[in-house]
């Protein structure tokens, strides 16, 4: 799964194109977040399940909006918590 840029954009509710490359660059990271708090490998692809949906959402409309002072414990640990059914028990 991977949020497209039309999705992350009514999201975030932006109407321009002006920060398109940041969006996507930013959905890249919330997706690798994903990835890696569900143990999930590099070549392999998100699950469709609305909960990975939802946590990829929300990792990148932080980012969207804290990409000044982001805190990236306190995004990571609410990650978890989203994730937390969807988690490998190891890789």
């Amino acid at each position: 799964m991977t949020v497209s840029l039309q999705t992350a954009k009514q999201y975030l509710r932006v109407d321009s194109s002006d920060e398109d490359a940041l969006i996507e660059s930013l959905t890249a990271s919330a997706e690798r977040l994903c990835k890696d708090i569900l143990r999930i490998p590099d070549d392999e692809e998100l699950s469709e399940s609305p909960m990975v949906e939802a946590a990829v959402l929300y990792g990148l409309a932080y980012l969207f909006e804290h990409r000044e002072e982001a805190d990236h414990k306190a995004l990571v640990d609410n990650l978890r918590w989203i994730l937390g059914a969807e988690r490998k028990e190891v890789f």
